[in-house]
């Protein structure tokens, strides 16, 4: 088992360098894109005498530092597997567990799905709130899933099942958006958003698709380390594939 961490550390080191470089990479060559966070508080109408919603401006994202923070999230998490956590990672492995990996897709794929929102028009505060809160509750329930079922004789799909729901949510809302924009007369989305949305949506449920199989012991993944590395690749191409995709569509310098 020693020889399998020890691969697994070297491999981790190396996902961190892979996603150290792309962040710093979209940091460097993106151009100064924004896209709008707005609130929508409500004001007194003097002259309707209602009350009714007061758009103003929050905060405009900077796009290619937010996109680089999701890689630099990830970069931070595989250096300390590979480093000052590896004593911890390697305990919570012989358990069968890995709550780092699930931290750390608490905040970068959150992120993700919030600038994935944003590309279809979610600019309300409170919305972009709740998908964030939404998604990382997902992937909490990944961390449930794992401690539970070390103390069951079968499996309990019970928190995969909660948080399935709680993930599918940010896609709904993101559809039905992206769909409203399609019908609209003239504000369609680019056609970057179109090969985002589906691709990203295949790559997180993919995540789950590993889930089960780990449980459900299917072939290789009887082996609990086959499937924590194909999480860490379906991690990278992920976040590649989005980060690249956001760039070629709206970062690249003109």
């Amino acid at each position: 088992m020693e020889t399998k961490y020890q691969g697994l550390r070297r491999f981790n080191l190396f996902m961190g360098f892979l996603h150290l470089i792309q962040g710093v990479l979209m940091i460097v060559l993106s151009n100064d894109t924004t896209y709008p966070i707005f609130t929508n508080f409500l004001t007194f109408n003097l002259e309707t005498r209602k009350l009714i919603p007061d758009p103003k401006l929050f905060w405009e994202v900077p796009f290619g530092i937010a996109v680089a923070i999701f890689l630099l999230i990830s970069a931070v998490a595989h250096f300390y597997i590979a480093t000052i956590g590896y004593k911890r990672y390697t305990g919570y492995l012989d358990r069968k567990m890995n709550p780092i990996r699930f931290y750390e897709y608490a905040l970068s794929s959150s992120l993700m799905i919030v600038l994935i929102g944003q590309l279809v028009g979610i600019w309300d505060l409170g919305s972009i709130i709740l998908m964030f809160f939404l998604n990382a509750t997902m992937n909490l329930f990944g961390i449930m899933m794992e401690y539970h079922n070390q103390y069951t004789e079968k499996t309990n799909w019970l928190s995969f099942i909660f948080g399935s729901v709680a993930g599918i949510v940010p896609w709904v809302v993101i559809m039905i958006y992206f769909i409203s924009a399609i019908n609209s007369s003239g504000a369609k989305p680019p056609a970057f958003v179109y090969a985002i949305i589906p691709t990203i949506f295949v790559f997180f449920n993919s995540f789950a698709i590993n889930m089960i199989l780990q449980y459900k012991k299917v072939g290789a993944w009887k082996d609990y380390l086959v499937g924590e590395r194909a999480y860490i690749i379906l991690s990278l191409a992920a976040k590649t594939a989005l980060a690249w995709m956001i760039f070629a569509g709206t970062l690249a310098p003109v």
